[in-house]
């Protein structure tokens, strides 16, 4: 499902996975499912966005990488948004202060992947992040050991919530994130571009 501006109402449970999506694949779709289950989500939102400031290299036109996630993740709870685009905000922290000013009373969650935690101290106001809204981590293959080892997991180990208590992640107050362990999808969208299946152009 594909909106611009997708309708929510206070007090829902919404997870937020944003990206390149350069381009989604069923290891996207399979950490929403996830997601959606683990985390007691209401919805989850696919922040699909112009270009990621840690990449020095742009993605492929905004239009064709919309089309190729709503292909690959097709699911009633799930929405894929170019929200980013629409705001006209470059990083994350800017993005969800916009969120929860245009969505009051909305428990958003922040989804990422383990690969992310490992270089989120790099991240614009990682801190501003971690300290105002619950962060989900989901597993990556063979990301584990490093990503326990973040300097974000490092600072904010006091704050972690046992996997156990993963259904409680949106409504605990931040800071607050959860790790979860998971069977795992073998798949990346750079291993995707680099065996040749997807051309940033066209």
């Amino acid at each position: 499902m594909r909106a611009g501006f997708p309708k929510a109402r206070a007090g829902m449970r919404i997870g937020l996975l944003g990206g390149s999506f350069d381009p989604a694949h069923e290891g996207h779709a399979h950490i929403t499912r996830t997601a959606l289950k683990r985390f007691g989500l209401d919805r989850v939102w696919w922040l699909v966005s112009p270009g990621n400031p840690l990449k020095a290299e742009g993605p492929a036109p905004m239009a064709r990488r919309l089309a190729a996630a709503e292909a690959v993740m097709q699911h009633p709870r799930v929405a894929i948004t170019d929200l980013e685009a629409r705001i006209g905000t470059r990083y994350t922290a800017e993005t969800l202060e916009r969120l929860m000013r245009l969505y009051p009373g909305v428990r958003f969650v922040w989804l990422m992947g383990a690969d992310n935690l490992i270089s989120f101290h790099r991240w614009e106001r990682w801190r501003w992040i971690l300290d105002n809204v619950p962060v989900g981590v989901l597993a990556r293959p063979g990301q584990g050991v490093a990503a326990r080892r973040a300097r974000a997991a490092l600072t904010h180990e006091r704050y972690r919530l046992d996997p156990t208590d993963a259904a409680l992640l949106a409504d605990s107050q931040p800071p607050a994130w959860c790790y979860l362990n998971m069977p795992m999808v073998d798949l990346s969208s750079s291993e995707i571009r680099a065996r040749g299946d997807w051309a940033r152009r066209g």
